[in-house]
């Protein structure tokens, strides 16, 4: 939009004429995202309106243009603050996606403003998205998730626990671990701590009083490992967590690991008065957390089943079993043959089929030649977020590998959305994903992922400079801020608004070392260095910064069960070890449980906008905003003071606001004392102490 000069004198007009020709455009004023407040309604309908706004600085350009399939659309002032002007335009959608970015004129100054910022010139890689239909849940806009890893939360019923020699897997047999806090074994698969959902049950309190918002479990359903990512019964929970109400049979001899005479282990996990009671408990477990206001995500581990899977039965557990059919490992006419990939007519017994990697004990799903599988997964996708279960969403398991090719793999995840949104429309679709997700984030597949290469990794390397399994280090990385934030920028561009906000934020989890291990900066595994080697030398005060930025980042900040509580542990198994319940790090879990109310005290934290404020090494600044609730976050990677001056202008505070702090955190305690500070010339001026971060909100 040009300047309106209609109602002013010749003098006036070339006053602003010329000082409009030499005026240098304030670029860290031009901002736009896909929020609420810059694009409304933020998930439009199609054929319909929405308006797309911009901000520039007060009087400070002289037109702005919103360009869509690179053409050129004039956006009217509408709007205007004591820092900002605001111009909008009514763009009428149709039913396909749209891209689009904006074009900034100030006197001879022309640049571009898209989801990595102002640029000079245009790559197209990173427009703004409308994509009209698309929707992800509102309760999952930056919702708090607590991911479980059900076997070393709490055992909370020892009847339905996993006994010794109850069966063999992977060439030994099964293990009941007597000691709560003994170190995950190397090959720690067979090994059972006992945690169950009762165990769950008995610490939702906890969880409550923690602020948690949603409880995302790793795999639930029958299995014979503790991570159990090699379903053996898609169709129940695994009795081993929920109910054992009969219990006959024996263990197998010391002598004996021929699994089809393991007559205890097929009682629990094929009687079909297991599996009902397990699910019937499920129910009732799922209505009580939602009676609390609470959430429940299920992995589906649908790439691949287990070795022990009813349709495969290569351990024989079910070929006698009375309501089963024949596997397809045991015969060649079996109902399940085309579930899977076999090579040559080896049967009985066939052991020639396709393994995710080569693994023989997770056979990959043939989906492309059953279609019966295909339905089967289908209704296993809307049976779990229906009644009775109810509930909230998926996460899936290595969800970019299901299928021989990319054509298929997006026709099923397609489908997949189709039948779990029409079972349940609220219900989040969000999946394990290394790399550019934007395939499957186009609004008809999946939701989101856990966010890998636009949180998790980016995050450990500029504040410990370690890789997430602490496989490598990368000294260039630590505190380099530079990388930090272009790595963030592109990372970020790759995901729609709606799927970012719900994006699954995590610092560890049940595949990658402890973030609090990290933090001594060391590179190893358990089998080299030990696990005490995890626990040392590792600081707190980075530990404290990363959880702050995870509560004020975009996104969905997930927790791994006990990083609240001070656990370490290199990657996997080690990673696995057990809540410590009675040896709780308090002051941790305090620290947890404070920056988690800011996180949900505050809308702008939820849902609002993100702007990059401040740079240097070792320490960054950002804000996050939504209309009046603005909130300033400063990290200190250092180990010493360091004063900052913030340009807290950018986010819409004025000379003579007032800021007040939130949280402040050190490396062995944190302060959420009040302290006010006045705005000076546009900057926030403050002093941060070594490794240290802290929040702060504009006051009202």
């Amino acid at each position: 939009m040009k300047i309106d000069f209609t109602n002013l004198g010749l003098n006036e007009k070339k006053i602003l004429y010329i000082q409009n020709m030499r005026a240098v455009m304030k670029r860290g004023a031009l901002f736009s995202d896909e929020t609420e407040s810059y694009r409304v309604p933020a998930e439009p309908e199609k054929n319909t309106e929405v308006l797309i706004r911009f901000r520039t600085a007060k009087a400070n350009v002289s037109e702005v243009y919103l360009c869509i399939n690179d053409t050129e659309i004039p956006m009217e002032l509408a709007d205007s603050d004591r820092l900002f002007d605001y111009y909008e335009y009514n763009y009428p959608l149709k039913e396909e996606q749209i891209h689009y970015y904006f074009k900034i004129v100030s006197g001879f100054e022309t640049c571009y403003y898209d989801k990595t910022g102002v640029v000079d010139s245009r790559t197209g890689w990173y427009d703004f998205t409308v994509t009209p239909g698309f929707k992800t849940p509102d309760w999952a806009k930056g919702a708090v998730i607590y991911q479980i890893y059900t076997d070393r939360f709490f055992n909370g019923d020892p009847t339905n626990d996993v006994e010794t020699r109850e069966y063999s897997y992977i060439g030994d047999f099964s293990v009941k671990v007597t000691d709560w806090n003994k170190y995950p074994a190397t090959m720690g698969v067979r090994e059972f701590y006992g945690g169950d959902l009762q165990g769950v049950w008995d610490k939702l309190d906890y969880l409550q009083n923690l602020g948690v918002e949603v409880i995302y479990f790793n795999p639930l359903f029958v299995s014979p490992s503790n991570h159990k990512y090699d379903i053996q019964d898609y169709d129940y929970i695994d009795p081993h967590f929920g109910k054992i109400v009969k219990d006959e049979g024996e263990l197998l001899p010391e002598w004996d690991r021929t699994n089809r005479n393991a007559s205890r282990y097929i009682t629990r996990v094929t009687d079909k008065a297991n599996l009902e009671a397990s699910n019937e408990f499920f129910a009732q477990f799922v209505e009580e957390v939602h009676r609390r206001g609470m959430k429940v995500i299920l992995d589906g581990v649908f790439n691949h089943c287990g070795s022990f899977n009813k349709w495969m039965d290569r351990e024989q557990i079910y070929e006698n079993q009375e309501g089963y059919e024949k596997g397809a490992y045991v015969s060649s006419e079996s109902p399940y043959r085309k579930f899977f990939q076999f090579y040559g007519e080896n049967w009985p017994y066939n052991t020639m089929y396709n393994g995710w990697w080569g693994h023989d004990t997770l056979p990959k799903l043939n989906y492309e030649e059953s279609e019966e599988l295909y339905n089967y997964v289908l209704n296993i996708g809307r049976k779990w977020v229906s009644a009775p279960y109810n509930v909230d969403g998926w996460r899936l398991d290595v969800a970019a590998d299901l299928g021989q090719s990319a054509e298929f793999n997006h026709k099923f995840w397609k489908d997949f959305r189709k039948a779990v949104k029409e079972a349940n429309p609220e219900a989040i679709i969000l999946a394990e994903h290394y790399g550019d997700p934007g395939a499957w984030l186009q609004g008809d597949e999946w939701d989101t992922v856990m966010n890998y290469d636009a949180f998790m990794e980016p995050i450990g390397y500029f504040l410990t400079g370690m890789e997430k399994h602490s496989d490598a280090k990368r000294d260039d990385l630590r505190g380099n801020a530079y990388s930090f934030c272009e790595a963030m920028k592109h990372h970020m561009s790759r995901f729609q608004g709606s799927s970012l906000l719900v994006a699954m934020n995590e610092l560890s989890n049940h595949d990658h070392s402890r973030f609090m291990t990290r933090t001594n900066g060391n590179v190893g595994r358990v089998a080299n260095n030990g696990p005490q080697a995890a626990e040392m030398w590792v600081n707190k005060g980075i530990m404290k910064e990363a959880v702050i930025m995870q509560m004020t980042w975009p996104g969905a900040p997930t927790l791994y069960y006990g990083d609240e509580a001070g656990v370490c542990g290199w990657t996997d198994p080690d990673n696995r070890r057990t809540y410590p319940w009675g040896r709780e790090d308090h002051e941790l879990i305090d620290f947890h449980r404070e920056t988690i109310r800011i996180h949900r005290e505050n809308k702008a934290l939820k849902k609002g906008s993100f702007k990059m404020l401040w740079t240097d090494y070792n320490v960054l600044s950002y804000g996050r905003f939504m209309d009046d609730n603005i909130i300033v976050v400063i990290v200190n990677n250092n180990d010493y003071e360091k004063e900052v001056h913030i340009p807290v202008w950018q986010l819409g505070i004025i000379d003579r606001d007032t800021v007040e702090r939130l949280i402040e955190s050190e490396r062995d305690t944190f302060d959420i004392g009040n302290e006010e500070y006045t705005v000076v010339s546009g900057k926030l001026n403050v002093k941060v102490k070594g490794f240290s971060a802290v929040v702060y909100r504009k006051k009202l």
